[in-house]
């Protein structure tokens, strides 16, 4: 059902040609963009009018408008499982206690008597937060989008899931329940590429963003790489990935049953153990049949993720080269189920979020740690990090010296100006001083 790599032996080769040993779903992002382009300028060009049209392509409804009613969004709460309620605000909670420590504080440094920089923290005006709704359905990634713009102070947020025919056109109602339970109350029922045009371009009834964030498919993802430069991103998210570095302590019905967890998100889906343990790496592989068997989605999404070129079992010959090996590989999300996990952990540097030892699942992450689920994929943990409130935020310096404090280095920045041959920076110093640079 999965397939292995052995990478025992032989030394393991450094950088990029260790990646390339490492199994990796196909995900052509620029095949993708020039088939969202069309799309994108419909929605520039035609408006609401595009996204009603898309709406019937796509998702096999017509709209009579794409904003959700206030109403729609009050009743699905009204009419919310209750145990669905309570375990949503359980999450929204842990959520904002987390995210609420990230907020930064404007700071000053006194470079000189007299000089002075400071950083203050400006959130963005306007965010569209996009919430998929393919194979399943995310409210927690309404929580997982809302909370930190939120806790950023961010004053305008809008929310978008594709229109369900089920649903009559509307997004899912544990969806807009979820964005009630959160007071945004501007919600569009938009998909795909058309949400993210909406949101970059703006539309009768959506006004324009300056940033777009949230996890999609692969036209979600090219179209931000399409806006990208008009609008902010957090990233362009692949396909879903989970990497589980163990030993022989670690036990497999746990780890088996964590592969499965990811697989069952999409057929890109990638699941990967990295092991020196061959025993751990049967008794896996042994497991995962009546796991399987006993779910869902099995045909349709597991297996084919399971048994794709993006899922293995890798073998290495020991716990350090097995670390090598997932700080090539960057997982989204990566368990560590070692002997003294912590320490392992600790020696991590490509990862979007760690998960440590037994007791803390991926899927725990996925809805109730606190931490963030929307997370760099295909190996982009080495240089991104996952969605947080400073995504929403802007560092600003604001530079405060007086005459005396630009005089004392006033020669300084003619020198420089000079050597660049920029002559004009330095005269807007002399001119300051009659043209005669202090210290000179």
């Amino acid at each position: 059902m999965i397939s292995r790599i052995d990478l025992r032996g032989d030394a393991l080769p450094e950088g990029p040609a260790l990646r390339d040993l490492l199994p990796r779903a196909d995900f052509d992002v620029s095949a993708a963009l020039e088939k969202v382009r069309p799309i994108c300028e419909a929605v520039h060009h035609r408006g609401d009018a595009a996204l009603i049209d898309f709406a019937e392509k796509f998702d096999g409804v017509r709209l009579d408008r794409v904003r959700v009613p206030a109403a729609a969004l009050d009743k699905a709460l009204e009419e919310l499982d209750p145990a669905v309620r309570e375990a949503l605000e359980e999450s929204i909670r842990r959520a904002r206690l987390v995210h609420r420590e990230q907020r930064r504080t404007t700071r000053t440094t006194q470079v000189v008597p007299g000089g002075s920089v400071t950083e203050k923290w400006v959130p963005v005006d306007r965010v569209g937060l996009y919430a998929p709704g393919g194979r399943s359905v995310y409210p927690s990634s309404v929580i997982m989008n809302v909370v930190p713009a939120q806790e950023a102070g961010v004053g305008s947020i809008a929310l978008a899931s594709p229109a369900q025919a089920e649903f009559d056109g509307l997004p899912h109602p544990t969806i807009l329940a979820a964005c009630a339970l959160l007071g945004v109350d501007e919600v569009y029922a938009a998909g795909g590429a058309t949400a993210v045009a909406m949101f970059a371009y703006g539309t009768e009834s959506c006004p324009p963003a300056d940033m777009v964030t949230g996890p999609g498919n692969i036209w979600v993802a090219a179209a931000k790489r399409y806006f990208t430069g008009r609008i902010g991103i957090d990233a362009e998210a692949g396909p879903t990935e989970i990497a589980v570095l163990a030993d022989s302590t670690a036990d497999p019905v746990h780890v088996a049953s964590d592969l499965i967890s990811q697989a069952e998100h999409d057929p890109l889906a990638a699941a990967v153990l990295v092991t020196d343990s061959v025993e751990l790496a049967d008794a896996v592989e042994k497991e995962l049949e009546p796991q399987v068997a006993a779910t869902r989605h099995v045909e349709d999404r597991i297996v084919p993720a399971l048994k794709g070129r993006q899922s293995a079992i890798v073998l290495v010959d020991g716990v350090d080269e097995g670390l090598r090996v997932v700080n090539a590989y960057g997982a989204e999300h990566l368990e560590i189920q070692t002997a003294d996990a912590a320490a392992v952990a600790d020696r991590v540097r490509n990862a979007g979020a760690i998960f440590i030892g037994p007791w803390a699942p991926v899927s725990l992450g996925d809805y109730a740690a606190g931490s963030n689920h929307v997370l760099p994929t295909g190996g982009c943990a080495c240089h991104s990090s996952g969605l947080s409130v400073q995504s929403f935020l802007r560092g600003i310096h604001i530079v405060d010296y007086t005459q005396d404090a630009l005089a004392e280095v006033a020669h300084h920045v003619v020198t420089l100006a000079e050597a660049e041959d920029l002559p004009a920076h330095g005269a807007a110093i002399k001119a300051r001083f009659g043209w005669k640079v202090p210290g000179k």
